[in-house]
């Protein structure tokens, strides 16, 4: 079987390509992919060439891991059927020498079952957003935590964490964002510039922008044994002065991908209810215009997520 999918075959080197698909078993799903998200995070460093040494990484690489679609084969033991929706968190299922190491941004996939979540179909684009959301719940909902009084950064991430610690029942969170135009968008919670936030007593501040250089500055806005969160993905040395951070007695914690559980728990949010995922994308191109959103999704500080639109392509 035959696919057209993004191909990554160095830094900034983005087409849109034809590949063979390696032949599905009886436990797999192949999976006509309708919507792909693109993400700010990894993907960006993949496209940069600036991603730090990581098993499977390399290139060609077929890129992303939001993907949603309908089930169009199902394998006997899949426990699926024909024509049910689904979320897909990427495959590596490619045929030849391409990494799949996140594999989802293609029209077809092949994939274990086990690896996929039913959507309902009406959710539409906004199907491809539920690992972005898992990983927001993973962050919340890790060892030992507490929700976040403070949240670094305004992106797709940060809302997320905004409104899954509002849908918990917690006090509104404060969100900071140096952009004046990603101010926009906070409902329910004020989203301010840090120098106009006067507070020194935080008690979870949860960093999802991953820039540089900000422990020394968040360490000065924690209460005394306050815990800062990097939700973030880091390609730089993270540290930090240690006498600020010793008087703060302060802890910090690494919030890393979704598990299983926490799509599950997601999915469950979202058909209560209780998260909206709406106003999260913000741009969507046909696939058949990859480069082009590529460029976008990662140069254009009003682009919150970019979706690709697969439905037109082969």
């Amino acid at each position: 079987m035959r696919t057209t999918a993004v191909i990554l075959s160095g830094p900034r080197e983005l087409s849109l390509q034809p590949l063979d698909l390696v032949a599905p078993g009886a436990g797999d799903l192949v999976v006509e992919i309708a919507h792909s998200g693109i993400s700010t995070g990894t993907e960006k460093l993949f496209y940069t060439g600036t991603m730090p040494p990581f098993p499977g990484m390399g290139y060609p690489l077929v890129p992303g891991y939001e993907a949603a679609g309908v089930v169009v084969e199902a394998g006997a033991e899949s426990g699926f059927r024909v024509g049910e929706h689904v979320f897909v968190p990427g495959a590596n299922c490619f045929a030849g020498d391409v990494k799949g190491l996140f594999g989802g941004a293609s029209r077809h996939l092949v994939t274990p079952a086990h690896r996929v979540a039913r959507i309902d179909g009406g959710m539409g684009a906004e199907g491809a957003l539920l690992a972005l959301a898992a990983t927001a719940r993973h962050a919340l909902a890790g060892f030992d935590t507490a929700l976040p009084d403070l949240i670094v950064g305004h992106g797709t991430l940060g809302r997320l964490l905004a409104r899954l610690t509002l849908a918990a029942g917690a006090p509104a969170p404060t969100v900071w964002e140096t952009n004046p135009a990603r101010r926009e968008g906070a409902a329910g919670y004020a989203c301010i510039a840090p120098e106009d936030d006067p507070r020194r007593d935080y008690k979870a501040i949860y960093d999802a922008s991953g820039a540089k250089g900000l422990l020394d500055q968040l360490v000065m806005r924690l209460a005394k044994g306050g815990e800062v969160v990097l939700a973030g993905f880091y390609t730089e040395p993270v540290s930090f002065a240690f006498p600020p951070a010793f008087m703060k007695e302060a802890r910090f914690r690494i919030a890393s991908e979704w598990q299983p559980d926490d799509l599950t728990a997601t999915r469950a949010l979202i058909e209560s209810g209780a998260l909206s995922l709406k106003g999260l994308i913000t741009h969507t191109r046909p696939a058949t215009d990859a480069p082009e959103a590529y460029a976008t999704a990662f140069g254009d500080a009003a682009c919150l997520k970019m979706i690709l639109d697969w439905k037109a392509t082969a």
